[in-house]
C-alpha cells in the first residue's frame, strides 16, 4: 500500500504541470480564435478555429526546450502520455454515434469515402517514396483525411507511434488546415457560387478539423450570405468524423499484426489479441452513444431513463472530459517530452508529406463534388 501511495505521489508534479499547460492552452486557443474571427469579420461567438491541443503541444515543447524539464516531473509526464491519452481516446468514442452516418448525411458518403480513402493511400505512397516512417505517414493521412488532431491522437497508440511522429504530424496538418480555413471559402465561391450544396460539400470534405470547417463555413456565410453552406459543410464533416470508428481498430490491427509477424515467436496470435483494449473501450463508448440516441428516437428516453436534454448533457460532458481535458493533458505531456534536437535528422520531408496529403484530399474533394454533387439535394 505504501508503495502505491509513493508511486502516486511521484506522479502528481508531472500531472499538475500537464494540467496547468492544458488549462493555459484552452484560454490561449480561445483568445487566438476570437482574434482570427475578428480579423475575418465574423461576428458572434463560435468554436475557435485554433486547436487547444495544438497549443498545448507547442507550449509543452517551448517549456521543455527553453526552460527544461526537471526530473521531478518526468514520471507524471510519462504517465500522461501512456495512460491519460488512452483514457481520453476511450471517452472520445461517446461523440460518435453509429446513427450519425444515417441521420446526418448518408447521401454524401460516396464523396466522403473517396476523399478519405484516396488521401490515406496517396499519403502513405508519398511517405514510402520519401523513405519516411510509415507511422508518420499514417498519422498525417488520417489527420488530413478524417478529423485532424482527434484522428491522430486516436490512431497513434494503436500503431505504436512515437512522440516525434505525433508532434510532427499534428503540426503539419494544423498548418495546412489553418491555411485551408482562410483560403477555401473564397475558392468554394469561385468554383461553386451558384450551388451551396457543392460549396458546403467541398468545405466539409477538404478541410481537416471540425472547428476549421465550421470557421470556413461561417466565413463563407457572412461574406457570401449562404446558410445552406454552413449546414451542408457541418453535416459532411460530422459524417466524415464517424469513419474514425473504423480507422482506429483497422490501423491498430494492421500494424500490430505486421509487428507480430516480424518478431520471433509472434505466430499463433489470434486476431482479437491484436486489438488494444483502449480501442475496445473506444468502440464500446460509441455503442453506448448509439444505444442512447436510439432510445431518444424511439421513446424519447435514452436507456429508458434520461430525457433528451439530460442525455445530451451527459454525453457532451464525457466528450469534454475526454477530448479537452484528458487529451489536452496528454498532448501537453507529448510536448513536454519532445526534445527538438531529435528533429534535426528529419529535415523537410515530413512537411512535404503533409503538403501532399492536403493537396490530394483537396483535389479528390473537388473532383468528387463536381462529379456527384449535382445529384445531391438539400
Amino acid at each position: 500500500m505504501q508503495r502505491i501511495i509513493k508511486k502516486t505521489l511521484r506522479l502528481i508534479p508531472g500531472l499538475m504541470l500537464c494540467l496547468a499547460v492544458m488549462v493555459a492552452a484552452l484560454y490561449i486557443a480561445d483568445w487566438l480564435g476570437v482574434l482570427i474571427q475578428y480579423l475575418q469579420g465574423i461576428e458572434g461567438e463560435g468554436s475557435s478555429p485554433i486547436s487547444a491541443i495544438f497549443v498545448a503541444i507547442i507550449m509543452g515543447i517551448l517549456i521543455r526546450n527553453i526552460i527544461g524539464l526537471h526530473d521531478i516531473f518526468q514520471e507524471g509526464v510519462n504517465f500522461s502520455v501512456k495512460i491519460v491519452l488512452k483514457a481520453g481516446i476511450i471517452l472520445l468514442g461517446i461523440r460518435l454515434s453509429f446513427l450519425d452516418v444515417i441521420t446526418l448525411g448518408a447521401w454524401g458518403i460516396p464523396i466522403i469515402l473517396m476523399c478519405v480513402l484516396t488521401g490515406l493511400f496517396v499519403t502513405i505512397w508519398i511517405t514510402t517514396k520519401l523513405q519516411q516512417s510509415h507511422r508518420l505517414g499514417t498519422l498525417t493521412a488520417v489527420g488530413t483525411g478524417i478529423c485532424g488532431v482527434t484522428a491522430i491522437v486516436g490512431t497513434a497508440p494503436g500503431i505504436k507511434a512515437n512522440k516525434e511522429e505525433i508532434t510532427y504530424s499534428i503540426g503539419s496538418i494544423t498548418i495546412f488546415g489553418i491555411m485551408a480555413m482562410f483560403l477555401y471559402p473564397y475558392l468554394a465561391h469561385l468554383l461553386f457560387a451558384d450551388d451551396p450544396v457543392r460549396a458546403g460539400l467541398f468545405l466539409g470534405t477538404a478541410i481537416h478539423e471540425t472547428a476549421q470547417v465550421a470557421g470556413s463555413a461561417l466565413i463563407y456565410d457572412q461574406i457570401f450570405q449562404s446558410n445552406e453552406v454552413v449546414d451542408v459543410a457541418t453535416i459532411s464533416k460530422l459524417t466524415r468524423n464517424t469513419l474514425l470508428i473504423a480507422v482506429v481498430p483497422i490501423m491498430s490491427y494492421y500494424y500490430l499484426k505486421k509487428s507480430m509477424r516480424a518478431a520471433e515467436g509472434g505466430e499463433g496470435k489470434k486476431w482479437y489479441q491484436l486489438i488494444p483494449l483502449f480501442v475496445v473501450g473506444f468502440l464500446l463508448m460509441a455503442a453506448v452513444r448509439t444505444i442512447g440516441d436510439t432510445g431518444i428516437q424511439e421513446n424519447h428516453l435514452a436507456f429508458g431513463i434520461f430525457p433528451p436534454d439530460q442525455w445530451q448533457t451527459i454525453w457532451e460532458s464525457l466528450n469534454t472530459l475526454g477530448s479537452e481535458y484528458f487529451l489536452g493533458i496528454a498532448m501537453a505531456a507529448v510536448g513536454l517530452s519532445t526534445n527538438l534536437q531529435m528533429f534535426k535528422n528529419l529535415g523537410a520531408k515530413p512537411f512535404y508529406i503533409g503538403m501532399g496529403a492536403a493537396f490530394t484530399v483537396t483535389a479528390i474533394s473537388l473532383l468528387m463534388v463536381y462529379l456527384l454533387g449535382g445529384f445531391i439535394t438539400y
